[in-house]
């Protein structure tokens, strides 16, 4: 029987609708440091990515309740770090503070940051 080859996807964006598009695109390229355009907000090369659209009715923003909304991997402790002292210093919202979870397989340390509308993007990584 033969495999059937599968297309490569390479990016995604997080489709967001918000409350104040102009405020959410400041909140993104300052906060979060992404370029933003009338399309998107990204990050590192659609590392981090958004499509950010003015809802017609503000009962229309619903961030998740209880989780994130985006969910981005770092590639280690480090830069981690490094990434939630941008942000915080850029003004972000800090949801969660930077926590260690221990499991069997090793540790992984996480942070979350939520927007003006309050949807939660986590950012994590593993032990190195």
């Amino acid at each position: 029987m033969q495999e059937k080859t599968k297309a490569k996807i390479e990016s995604s964006l997080t489709v967001l609708l918000v409350s104040d598009l102009k405020k959410s695109k400041d909140y993104y390229q300052h906060a979060l440091g992404c370029e933003v355009t009338e399309f998107w907000a990204v990050r590192d090369d659609f590392g981090l990515g958004f499509k950010l659209i003015q809802a017609e009715d503000i009962n229309d923003v619903k961030p998740n309740k209880g989780t994130w909304n985006t969910y981005a991997y770092v590639e280690d402790f480090s830069s981690l770090d490094a990434l939630y002292d941008e942000f915080k210093s850029n003004g972000a919202i800090v949801n969660m503070e930077p926590e260690v979870s221990e499991f069997d397989w090793g540790a992984w340390k996480e942070f979350s940051i939520k927007d003006p509308d309050g949807y939660s993007i986590g950012f994590g990584a593993a032990k190195k």
